[in-house]
């Protein structure tokens, strides 16, 4: 365990191209096996990237490129290379597991006040998103770059080939893709993206509508052949800027911001649970700690006792989701900026401490944070970020059991909107707090110069007592992420459900506020319980994106949401 814990084709066929939505049909309800390898992602075009790179004898992270190049074609409200990632990657070779840190950073001309208004108060949210102020220097394509030439085994070129034969053949329209666009209400100010994703009368395209994308597909091509320099120098660079700056509500992001922006390889952050070692991503996420704390200050209740979804075990878990977000909301933010107390945080002593304050049968009322060990002794004000469900996760295991968790994202539906050579950039800057103090207090994620903004991004592994790598499994769905997470390591781990069960299990989730459930499913028959218990309910839509694999003896298990698209698929 302290190893583990040391560092925590060309072608798809034309065919396919049409044919692969309805062939990947009547798999929600249902888990995937198989033996050798297996991706779980968003779409099906995207899976299919990914097991061409498995069957060429690549790694998991071959795999994770060409899917996520596939994402950013077919899911691009959702993620890609004008956005970021954290990647959780396991070395079964070594036995070891790293992180790797591409999230985006504030530019340098960034100021604490930057979503502020003149009247000194935060700008409406839709204000601070639509255009160039938003945009962040993006991470995705340094972090896949530094991951590959580490653990890579196909050569870069390949891993493009699936997404730029699809962006130049067409693919067709998913639809949630369709739906969202017929929902989105703020691309007026960004002509080339309005004539992208629309027909000329202005309607959105439907669902099945073969859509071809010959910018992005170029723009894929160079950094295939090229490296990720292209993108990040030069000419190209200077048309992300022109862009950022010509937007409406027009953005700082410079030349410089982008030559010098670096990915960095971090330890994860591990802990126990049960008789199980989780790892995570570490900040600038607040991911891997918080799902940690939650499960931490559950371990003396016998949840396994419990029915899955009973009103007792949603209000335990609910009341430690509370105190965590509570933690999260104080201490959290990019580790260059701030000193995290990490160890404290996650420390066993704390929250067993922390956990008596969870009462079975009575709610509490709005958690204050608490006092873990390694604090810093000036106090940080609490956070007002608003973090949007948007994003999407590949859990992906190879042959050889490497294995890859991959959070990525451009953070809200369609990011800021504007479109650059086929792409969009994201607006990863409205995930820093708006209010840089909280009375005098300054806001440990506020923005500042060159910042990675805090994230609930929680890219998981999960290994037994002896180190062997038991679960890979993560979730989009914003600051909910976390509580998604949770709900799926405990329906697998103290509910012994197969991880398409465990994904199909109601959302629920407490981020110190109401209890939240899932509209539309049995977790709103828990209301007057909860309520009756002194819980706040709220019944909201909670569209959460999981997708997991469990390893065990007999092969691979996979699961995908079927609140979304995505599929489990392997040979």
């Amino acid at each position: 365990m302290n190893r583990l814990a040391s560092r925590c084709g060309a072608a798809l066929a034309a065919t396919f191209l049409l044919a692969v939505l309805p062939a990947f049909a009547g798999h929600a309800g249902e888990a995937t096996k198989a033996k050798r390898h297996m991706v779980a992602a968003a779409n099906p075009l995207a899976v299919e990237a990914g097991l061409a790179m498995l069957r060429r004898g690549g790694s998991a992270i071959d795999a994770a490129i060409a899917a996520q190049m596939v994402l950013n074609l077919v899911e691009p409200q959702s993620s890609g290379i004008g956005g970021g990632a954290f990647i959780v990657y396991y070395n079964a070779r070594t036995r070891t597991t790293t992180t790797f840190d591409g999230r985006e950073t504030a530019p340098r001309a960034a100021k604490p006040e930057r979503f502020l208004g003149p009247d000194g108060k935060p700008v409406k949210f839709v204000q601070a998103v639509v255009g160039g102020l938003s945009v962040g220097t993006p991470g995705l394509l340094r972090a896949l770059e530094r991951a590959h030439a580490e653990y890579g085994q196909l050569e870069w070129s390949q891993l493009f080939e699936p997404a730029i034969e699809l962006a130049e053949r067409g693919f067709a329209v998913s639809p949630r893709l369709s739906k969202m666009l017929a929902e989105e209400n703020f691309f007026d100010a960004s002509p080339a993206a309005r004539a992208y994703f629309y027909a000329p009368d202005g309607q959105p395209w439907p669902a099945g509508h073969v859509l071809k994308n010959p910018a992005l597909a170029r723009t894929l091509r160079q950094v295939a052949e090229l490296g990720v320099d292209w993108f990040y120098r030069g000419e190209f660079a200077q048309h992300i800027v022109e862009a950022v700056a010509g937007a409406a509500n027009p953005g700082d992001l410079s030349l410089d911001d982008l030559r010098s922006y670096r990915a960095e390889e971090r330890a994860a952050v591990c802990g126990p649970y049960r008789v199980w070692v989780i790892c995570g991503m570490g900040p600038p996420s607040s991911g891997g700690l918080t799902v940690l704390q939650i499960l931490g200050m559950l371990q003396r209740f016998d949840l396994k006792s419990m029915q899955p979804m009973s009103v007792d075990s949603v209000h335990l878990i609910a009341e430690a989701m509370r105190l965590a977000y509570a933690d999260r909301d104080v201490y959290i933010g990019d580790p260059d900026f701030i000193k995290v107390p990490a160890k404290g945080l996650i420390d066993p002593a704390y929250l067993a401490e922390r956990g008596r304050a969870i009462v079975p049968g009575k709610a509490m009322d709005k958690a204050a944070p608490g006092e873990p060990p390694g604090r810093q002794a000036m106090d940080w004000g609490h956070d007002a970020s608003p973090e949007l469900p948007s994003t999407s996760h590949l859990s992906i295991v190879d042959t050889v059991g490497n294995a890859a968790s991959m959070t990525t994202t451009i953070e809200a539906g369609f990011g800021s909107r504007v479109m650059v050579e086929g792409f969009l950039l994201n607006n990863e800057l409205t995930d820093f707090s708006f209010t840089p103090l909280d009375g005098d207090k300054p806001v440990a994620n506020r923005v500042e110069a060159h910042k990675r903004p805090r994230s609930s991004m929680s890219p998981s592994l999960v290994f037994d007592r002896d180190g062997k790598l038991v679960m890979v499994v993560g979730s989009p769905g914003g600051s909910a992420i976390i509580n998604y997470v949770v709900k799926t390591l405990i329906g697998v781990l103290d509910w012994g459900l197969d991880i398409q069960k465990a994904i199909e299990l109601p959302n629920f989730g407490n981020s110190n506020g109401p209890t939240e459930l899932e509209m539309g499913t049995a977790a709103e028959a828990l209301k007057p319980a909860l309520e009756a218990m002194g819980h706040k309910v709220s019944v909201v839509e909670f569209t959460s994106g999981l997708h997991g694999i469990v390893l065990t003896p007999a092969g691979l298990i996979g699961g995908a949401d079927p609140r979304r698209e995505g599929v489990a698929e392997g040979d």
